[in-house]
């Protein structure tokens, strides 16, 4: 398979692409800050970890099927595949009445995540030059930063006056235009095949690629911390009396986002290797402020250096998992990469819950273990030699 290297950035399908992952992410973002007290509701108040785990799991076992589907069967179907699942499964939150149902339709969920950012990634390295992938992944960054920034805040003013229900009706709404949005993307597989029963036998050699192991241990270790925050940020928020739970996210996506774009840049220019040790710092520092927070001020605070962390990780990671990946396997190479983002999100959020315990005295000690973590990421770029 031969995929011809692209001589510009900013073409039709990549703002076609950025589009369609701005609404994906604002979708399944708007429901997260109202699942816990919701699950609390259903009597399920000691299954909180749950909701973030159950989905990571889900999304996780997904991501070799959808690396493989996207080498074999295309970027575009793997994407509506993602979508959809998160259309639909959305409208039957409000329709399950109890914990158990709740959690089920969650784990289901989780399908979406496991299909829709693999065949995003591998799409926008099949239609930008190589030498702005970092660029590029900064830019569709941006857009992704938007919807997990606005969705969480708009998805609990619309609870708060409008009600659950409508949060989740209108989250479904927003899936939807993210597929019309997937029918206008012209396929850029060369040769794709139609879907056999094959696709979905996988091998032992097919679920990880050894060349995405080096940016798969920094995102395990960095995205528990996201694990944490989603778990977490809600209980934390109601704590200090702020009664927008999706504010934290606010501030955290909007330096994540005013920092992608040159983060991008900069890992394009100086090497993602050297990005990534400022970065896992940065959420280092992030992660001990949160911890120790005790008013909003301070929490938005650490939110902001949080999300200039993240937002200077992630366009890094991904572009040296795409850069180290060789072009007939770029599927597989990026869903090792999420498998272990899964992990990471799945150990922070099951981890923090547990230490947490519904009691507000031991939460900031989740932060800090998940400090400690990306503390390990920022030891292991520093002390080993990649190859590339």
């Amino acid at each position: 398979m031969t995929i011809q290297t692209p001589s510009k950035v900013y073409t039709l399908n990549f703002w076609l692409l950025c589009t369609s992952s701005l609404l994906f992410f604002t979708s399944f973002n708007m429901i997260i800050p109202e699942l816990p007290d919701y699950l609390t509701s259903l009597g399920g108040e000691e299954y909180k970890g749950l909701i973030i785990a159950l989905f990571t799991i889900t999304a996780g076992i997904s991501r070799p099927f959808s690396g493989k589907l996207t080498d074999r069967v295309g970027r575009v179907p793997v994407m509506f595949v993602g979508v959809i699942v998160s259309c639909v499964c959305t409208l039957f939150y409000p329709i399950v009445g109890t914990a158990f149902g709740f959690l089920v339709i969650r784990f289901l969920h989780g399908f979406s995540t496991g299909f829709k950012p693999t065949g995003t990634s591998a799409f926008l390295a099949d239609i930008v030059p190589v030498d702005r992938r970092g660029e590029a992944l900064g830019v569709l960054g941006f857009f992704s930063s938007t919807g997990i920034g606005i969705g969480p805040y708009f998805g609990s003013l619309i609870a708060l006056h409008l009600g659950l229900d409508t949060m989740f009706y209108i989250s479904s709404a927003v899936s939807l235009l993210s597929i019309l949005i997937l029918m206008r993307l012209k396929e850029t597989l060369p040769q794709p095949e139609k879907v056999k029963v094959e696709h979905f036998i996988i091998k032992k050699d097919e679920i990880i690629d050894k060349s995405a192991i080096p940016p798969s241990v920094v995102m395990i270790l960095c995205t528990t911390a996201y694990g944490v925050i989603l778990t977490l940020i809600p209980d934390l928020s109601k704590h200090l009396q702020i009664e927008n739970k999706g504010a934290f996210f606010l501030y955290f996506t909007g330096a994540s986002m005013l920092v992608r774009i040159s983060a991008g840049k900069l890992s394009d220019k100086y090497s993602r290797v050297t990005v990534l040790k400022y970065s896992t710092m940065i959420l280092t520092v992030a992660l001990i402020g949160i911890g120790f927070a005790s008013n909003a001020f301070e929490l938005f605070a650490a939110a902001i250096l949080l999300g200039i962390g993240i937002g200077t990780n992630s366009p890094s990671v991904y572009a040296w998992t795409i850069d180290r990946s060789s072009p007939e396997h770029r599927g597989r190479a990026i869903a090792t990469m999420y498998i272990a983002l899964e992990i990471g999100i799945g150990v922070g959020a099951f981890l923090s819950a547990e230490i947490y315990n519904n009691n507000v005295a031991q939460i900031g000690w989740a932060f800090l273990a998940s400090a400690g973590a990306c503390f390990l990421a920022f030891l292991y770029v520093m002390l080993f030699k990649f190859n590339k």
